[in-house]
């Protein structure tokens, strides 16, 4: 929903390196084909037990499906308390404490709407604050795709800081932070407690097809 980044911060998101992601789809649909797959997941080996054998997801397929970058530095996402994660909104975003504040207390918690993050980015656009604004669009964009939640409408503040420094972004290994982040919500939506599954369902519908495509050689 929120388009393409204007012209003014596309090489500040480019040299993030997940440009790529703006490109690809987000897919929500056929709840039953996830499910049938989740329940193969077998948390032990991180893979899924098929009529073929083993099968996984990889870094290799990560990297090829979603041009994300497999090698780099490593980032250490934490658990935020609420007053940490206002801090963090006034200090990257330039929101004021009591707008954070709000925000916080409407989501409960240490995240944000991701239509709240769109009119920021816009208002952000406007008074012509390039480096805030593609903080705010880079938020938006890792929230909807790779870092996922349940919620499908909140981001966690968290990742902002990720952002702090933008040239220092693009050393990250996004693919590698993708692939963990799909492994640890298929742990959990494996469970019998668990009825919801998070995560870039877009990497796992595409690692669907090619599943399929084995199969039907294999048989």
């Amino acid at each position: 929903m929120i388009g393409r980044p204007v012209l003014e911060i596309e090489g500040l998101v480019g040299a993030t390196g997940l440009s790529p992601l703006i490109d690809c789809s987000v897919f929500t649909g056929d709840p039953g084909l996830i499910s049938a797959f989740v329940e193969r997941w077998h948390s032990e080996t991180s893979t899924f037990h098929l009529s073929v054998g083993e099968l996984t997801i990889t870094l290799d397929d990560v990297s090829s499906l979603l041009h994300l970058p497999i090698t780099g530095a490593l980032h250490n996402f934490h658990a935020l308390s609420t007053d940490e994660a206002i801090f963090l909104l006034t200090e990257l975003l330039k929101v004021s404490a009591e707008e954070a504040k709000a925000e916080t207390t409407l989501t409960r918690g240490a995240y944000v709407r991701l239509r709240w993050v769109r009119d920021i980015y816009e208002m952000r656009c406007q008074a012509r604050r390039w480096i805030v604004a593609a903080r705010a669009y880079l938020l938006h964009l890792v929230g909807c795709t790779l870092l996922s939640n349940k919620s499908a409408t909140y981001v966690h503040v968290v990742h902002l800081d990720a952002f702090r420094d933008l040239g220092q972004s693009g050393g990250y290994a996004w693919g590698v932070a993708t692939l963990v982040h799909m492994y640890d919500q298929l742990d959990e939506a494996s469970r019998t407690t668990t009825r919801q599954i998070a995560g870039y369902l877009t990497l796992l519908k595409v690692n669907f097809v090619f599943f399929n495509m084995l199969r039907s050689i294999m048989i």
